[in-house]
């Protein structure tokens, strides 16, 4: 068997998300699946590096598969792709080490969450960003963001109730306005159901005046979710790289 390494991009917009379901095959993982099954012959299990959720996009989701032969990478990209539907496309495939494995083997990963602040949304991105019509204090957004940096229980960040490890570490966030419109960065070595979009909502609600910068620390100590800010909307959330 030979192992291969895919990044993948999509558009989340009309798909029930990264994973396979029972109840419906619109997923993206259930797509790549029956597509690179029928171009080879046998099933084929495709590991993702992130679960995204439903309406989440993806500019550089990792998937590692098994093959039972040594394929041409530039001709397999080729062909996945003729199998594909116009809104998910392989951008890159590497023959790698056997055994690895995207979701297990990766050290770390970057999203981006794309907001629209102007009066009206744009109408080129309006499926891409979320349309918060609110003139945001970035600076007391910054500040508020310093406060989940580092290794820290997240529990009041997740939608996940039964999760007991509740730990993770976010290395950086960066907020950068451009005219109308701000994009924040998450960076982490893992993240919990929900977590980018519920820290977006609480700092989205620290831009507004709804909850104060200073109340940060204390909504991490509460570990309660409802303590925290709402949760942002899927449309404006990419996974944009997966570090190995």
């Amino acid at each position: 068997m030979r192992t291969y390494k895919l990044t993948i991009t999509y558009d989340g917009s009309r798909y029930q998300g990264w994973q396979r379901q029972a109840n419906t095959e619109n997923t993206i993982q259930a797509i790549l699946e029956r597509s690179i099954s029928g171009l080879v012959g046998y099933n084929v299990k495709v590991d993702g590096a992130s679960r995204t959720d439903a309406g989440v996009h993806a500019r550089g989701q990792v998937a590692s598969i098994e093959l039972s032969k040594a394929y041409d990478t530039d001709e397999l990209l080729e062909n996945i792709n003729r199998y594909l539907p116009e809104d998910i496309r392989i951008a890159d495939i590497k023959l790698v080490k056997n055994g690895f494995h995207a979701r297990k083997d990766s050290k770390g990963k970057k999203y981006e969450y794309y907001v629209d602040c102007r009066e009206k949304p744009d109408v080129f991105s309006r499926r891409y960003c979320y349309h918060y019509p609110v003139k945001l204090d970035i600076i007391a957004m910054k500040k508020a963001a310093e406060h989940l940096i580092g290794t820290k229980n997240l529990a009041s960040f997740t939608d996940d109730r039964e999760r007991v490890d509740t730990i993770r570490t976010i290395t950086d966030i960066k907020l950068v306005p451009s005219g109308d419109k701000l994009r924040i960065t998450v960076y982490g070595t893992g993240f919990l159901y929900h977590m980018v979009r519920i820290m977006v909502g609480t700092l989205l609600a620290v831009g507004s005046g709804d909850i104060s910068a200073d109340m940060m620390p204390v909504i991490i100590a509460a570990e309660d979710r409802s303590t925290a800010g709402p949760l942002a909307p899927a449309r404006g959330l990419f996974l944009r790289k997966v570090y190995y």
